[in-house]
C-alpha cells in the first residue's frame, strides 16, 4: 500500500507561506483560496489555514548534545534528493545547520532544519541505510 500523509496547520500569512514553499523550497502549490493553501511536500499534502492568532511554544530537546525543536515536521528523502534540496536552501539561507546523528549506529541519519515564515521548524533527513528508518 502506498500511503501519503496530510497535515493541516495554522499560518500567519497565506502569501508569505506560498512564497516560502514555492520560491524558496521549490515545492508545488496545489488548490488554494484567500484563507488556505495546499502544498505538495514530495507527494504529501500540507494545508496551511489562515488563523488570526495562534501560538506554539517551541521547547527544545537534546539529541547527542544538539538542541533540536520538539515541535517540528519534516520529510525523509534519499541521499540525492536530500543533497539537492540542502544545496538549494543553502544558497538563500545562512542559518541551515547540517548534522549527522547516530553515527556508525543503527539509524544513522543526516538532518537539517529550517524555519518557515509561520515559525514552523521543518526537518529534512536522509538515512545512511534506508531500511533503518524505524530501527
Amino acid at each position: 500500500m502506498n500511503a501519503n500523509f496530510h497535515i493541516s496547520l495554522p499560518c500567519k500569512n497565506i502569501v508569505e507561506t506560498i512564497n516560502f514553499y514555492s520560491n524558496n523550497l521549490g515545492l508545488n502549490i496545489g488548490r488554494n483560496k484567500n484563507n488556505w493553501v495546499d502544498i505538495n511536500l514530495f507527494g504529501n499534502q500540507i494545508t496551511f489555514v489562515l488563523a488570526e492568532k495562534f501560538h506554539f511554544d517551541f521547547p527544545f530537546y537534546l539529541l547527542e548534545k544538539e538542541q533540536l525543536p520538539s515541535f517540528h515536521f519534516g520529510i525523509i528523502l534519499n541521499d540525492q534528493q536530500w543533497n539537492s534540496i540542502y544545496e538549494k536552501i543553502n544558497q538563500w539561507s545562512d542559518t541551515v545547520i547540517k548534522k549527522t546523528f547516530f553515527e556508525n549506529k543503527n539509524g544513522e541519519q543526516s538532518s537539517f532544519f529550517i524555519k518557515d515564515p509561520n515559525g514552523y521548524h521543518i526537518e529534512f533527513k536522509t538515512f545512511t541505510k534506508g531500511n533503518e528508518i524505524f530501527i
